[in-house]
């Protein structure tokens, strides 16, 4: 797996080549998002970092770097609900990671509980309202 910092390869080669070379920002990171492969609701995003990257390669399970905990982090461990990784991308520029994963355990991606982290809903077309509404 790459060392994680930015890719120095040119734009054709990372973009229509067939070599996985992340590019990791500044702070050795690449932005990881997780989609139900059943349903492609979003489920989360995370960070991970060359290692987290590479182990959720190897072992199909996803793992993070919780940057508050300033280490590796494979979902679901304490919980049960770990993320099986059906389909991995990267998208066109090798900076973003997008997870197609069945949610095991109780199927929740949340810490909270709840199915999604994106559980909350942002008024759209609502001067000044910030007000959230929970959704499905």
């Amino acid at each position: 797996m790459p060392k994680p910092t930015p890719s120095d390869a040119p734009a054709d080669d990372l973009e229509q080549g067939s070599i996985l070379t992340p590019r990791f920002d500044r702070d050795g990171l690449i932005a990881a998002v997780a989609t139900d492969a059943a349903t492609g609701d979003v489920l989360m995003l995370a960070w991970m970092n060359a290692d987290a990257l590479r182990l959720s390669v190897d072992t199909g399970i996803a793992h993070f770097w919780s940057r508050s905990r300033a280490k590796i982090w494979k979902k679901g461990e304490e919980s049960g609900n770990l993320l099986r990784i059906e389909e991995m991308r990267i998208d066109c520029d090798q900076d973003a990671i997008w997870m197609k994963v069945r949610v095991e355990g109780e199927g929740v991606a949340c810490h909270t509980g709840a199915r999604s982290c994106f559980y909350r809903i942002v008024p759209v077309g609502v001067p000044g309202s910030t007000r959230l509404t929970r959704g499905s």
